[in-house]
């Protein structure tokens, strides 16, 4: 308390005595023991009363030590097993972690990464990834502004994730740990191999594979690509010192339809340590049916270029870009993209309905509105000779197909003429339309359906500007491409549309995310919030049946069944309210990621601890690691003082304290016949 509290608490005993006095003393011939019990009340009373004003509080000061933190990030991914050091990095951290000069110093805790960063004192080595970007967005995030050092325990091979080099942060040290041995060893491997998911009946599909090889002597090896027990194609290639790496490109019949499984390998007659990553195993989906798209137009534009690309990017579209002139047989064309029609295209109009084909119209400032306005019913269009910019408003309710937002709010305007678009009859909109920050009310991007014809509208051009944009926020035309191709999709189906819609990939490889989404629809197809999903995994081999519940996302139903084994599964997702069921197929090819090492990755490693200062060090130097850790001068205890304040008497009780002793004066008053 400081002395100006002290005071007023003298001045209030002071006070409160003087006040019990005059009461109850002052001028007063008899002085009886009710006397003396009323003043003593109403001194309790006035004191209580002058200590609650000035509430006095008492400080007391005591001092906390806060070291730096010292995190030991072990790799607990299955390659540490694979290279056979687990015990080695157990008794590495158990190493580190004891010492009890480094727990003087620092505040020691530990982690472990494979996929994910955790904290943990246990390590399985069990991880099927290895993302070491994570440990670093991760310390990042729990030592904000802390300068601290880190020994990172591992192999230093990546499997997910950014470059982990420059992840983190430059100003805080690290000290990688390298486990495995760094002795070169012969070894042959597949390191990497591309190919199209879909190829087409009676074609051919290319083939684009990396082979790696390390050692110090000159090895012929065999590289061939079977299936089942055929053998498809085969090479032979030469490595040495000075040629490590090679790149071969095939062409591999598509001469079964469904889904086809190869196996790419390569040998030699040398003994390798690991044989695990001579082969890699890949799929491709042959199809029997290829979706022609015609794109129709009397101008040139760069829109028509960006279609084609967005269109083509999925192997299974082909785009013929035509002049009006040109159009024969409509026949050959799934898909018609009619962009920017203009008063010459009434009769292609009567083609298209008389062939039934599905349309896409692009409208622009060089449409003939009218033209649209005698030509279909789904949108009126009231235009101007004004132009103006719109910019596009994502509908999150739109449940014709799944879509993603994908940044449509940053995207560009599109350039169309000023007027008012009005819908009629079944038409769904995935874009609307403002004017800067004002909603029109109008589309920008729509969707009908009238008696099995399907039809899209968009109403602007330069959709060429929204393609860079997403590649500007995301570095690939993928998620653009994917809006493109799911709209071609929809329009190339002519199927009525299921109550269940279920998305999956035909095949994935072992260790990747397996995620697998659907959509369910009420009578009206509306998106049905409140549907019940459940789906059934069966493996085809073994009989094993895994049951999982399908969880809420955004607009669709999603589940994720990470952790199958290798093989073959069919599986069946059901609604439960009305027993709906899709059934469907899928396979997980063999293939472990963490078995393709051989080394540790020291040349990283290295890169990473001269990035951050720091300095790499083996098994064999965890002396000198500890002794440079305790050396270092830039990681000092902080010593905290901390103030803690509490008042001195607790105001609750002293208020009930004031209220007894009123109480107890004014009756004892009554009582006494002195009120």
């Amino acid at each position: 308390m400081t002395a100006t509290t002290i005071l007023l608490i003298l001045l209030s005993l002071v006070l409160a005595a003087g006040l019990s006095y005059y009461q109850y003393f002052y001028k007063v011939k008899v002085r009886t023991k009710t006397h003396r019990i009323l003043a003593l009340l109403r001194f309790i009373t006035v004191f209580g009363i002058l200590l609650l004003l000035i509430n006095p509080v008492l400080s007391n000061k005591t001092y906390q030590v806060v070291k730096t933190p010292l995190p030991i990030v072990v790799d607990n991914s299955s390659s540490i097993t694979d290279l056979k050091v687990a015990e080695t990095v157990r008794e590495l951290h158990q190493r580190l972690a004891s010492n009890s000069d480094l727990k003087d110093k620092f505040d020691v805790q530990t982690y472990r990464f494979d996929s994910e960063f955790e904290s943990a004192t246990e390590f399985d080595f069990k991880g099927k990834q290895t993302n070491i970007e994570s440990v670093a967005k991760s310390l990042k995030s729990l030592y904000k502004n802390t300068a601290f050092p880190t020994v990172l325990i591992t192999d230093g091979n990546q499997t997910s994730g950014n470059d982990y080099i420059f992840s983190f942060n430059q100003e805080n040290k690290v000290f990688p740990l390298v486990v495995g041995d760094t002795t070169t060893f012969l070894d042959l491997k597949v390191s990497q191999l591309n190919v199209n998911k879909y190829a087409f009946h009676k074609n051919k599909f290319p083939v684009e594979v990396f082979l790696n090889y390390a050692g110090t002597k000159t090895v012929n090896a065999n590289f061939k690509i079977t299936q089942d027990n055929s053998t498809l194609t085969t090479q032979s290639i030469s490595f040495s010192p000075s040629k490590k790496s090679t790149v071969v490109n095939v062409l591999l019949p598509a001469n079964q339809t469904g889904l086809q499984i190869f196996k790419a390998s390569v040998t030699s007659s040398e003994t390798e340590k690991n044989a695990y990553n001579n082969t890699k195993n890949f799929a491709v989906e042959v199809i029997d049916q290829k979706t022609n798209v015609a794109i129709i137009t009397e101008i040139n534009h760069p829109d028509i270029g960006a279609l084609k690309r967005s269109i083509e990017s999925n192997a299974q579209r082909k785009v013929t870009i035509l002049k009006l002139n040109e159009v024969k047989d409509l026949s050959d064309h799934n898909v018609i993209v009619l962009y920017q029609p203009s008063s010459n295209f009434g009769s292609l109009f009567k083609n298209i309905a008389q062939a039934g084909t599905n349309t896409f119209i692009i409208t622009g400032v060089s449409t003939d509105f009218s033209l649209l306005n005698q030509q279909q019913q789904n949108l009126v269009f009231k235009m101007s000779g004004q132009r103006e910019d719109y910019l596009p408003e994502f509908n999150p309710q739109f449940n014709l197909f799944a879509l993603d937002d994908i940044g449509f709010a940053q995207f560009p305007p599109l350039q169309h003429a000023f007027g008012t678009v009005a819908t009629n009859g079944n038409v769904s909109v995935l874009l609307s339309s403002r004017i800067r920050n004002i909603e029109t009310g109008m589309p920008l991007l729509a969707f009908a359906e009238n008696q099995g014809k399907r039809s899209a509208f968009l109403l602007g051009e330069n959709l060429w500007k929204w393609r860079m944009q997403s590649h500007i926020d995301t570095k690939s035309y993928e998620k653009f491409d994917v809006f493109i191709d799911k709209t071609v999709q929809y329009l190339a189906s002519n199927n009525s549309r299921k109550s269940l819609v279920v998305n999956h990939e035909s095949f994935y490889n072992s260790g990747e995310a397996i995620e697998i989404t659907a959509q369910f629809f009420n009578k009206n197809y509306e998106l049905d919030d409140k549907a019940r999903l459940m789906i059934s995994v069966i493996n085809k081999n073994t009989k094993k049946v895994k049951q999982y519940d399908l969880l809420k996302s955004t607009n669709s139903f999603k589940v994720n069944l990470d952790g199958l084994s290798a093989g073959q599964y069919t599986f069946s997702v059901k609604e439960l309210n009305t027993n709906t069921v899709y059934n469907g197929y899928f396979e997980i090819l063999d293939f472990d990621i963490e078995k393709q090492f051989v080394n540790p990755d020291l040349n990283k490693l290295k890169q990473l601890a001269t990035q951050t200062k720091g300095q790499v060090f083996m098994p064999n130097q965890t002396d000198n690691l500890i002794k440079t850790l305790l050396a270092e001068d830039n990681y000092k205890a902080i010593e905290k003082a901390i103030v803690k304040k509490t008042p001195l008497i607790d105001w609750v009780w002293l208020l009930i304290l004031v209220a007894i002793t009123l109480a107890a004066e004014w009756f004892l008053r009554k009582y006494n016949g002195m009120l």
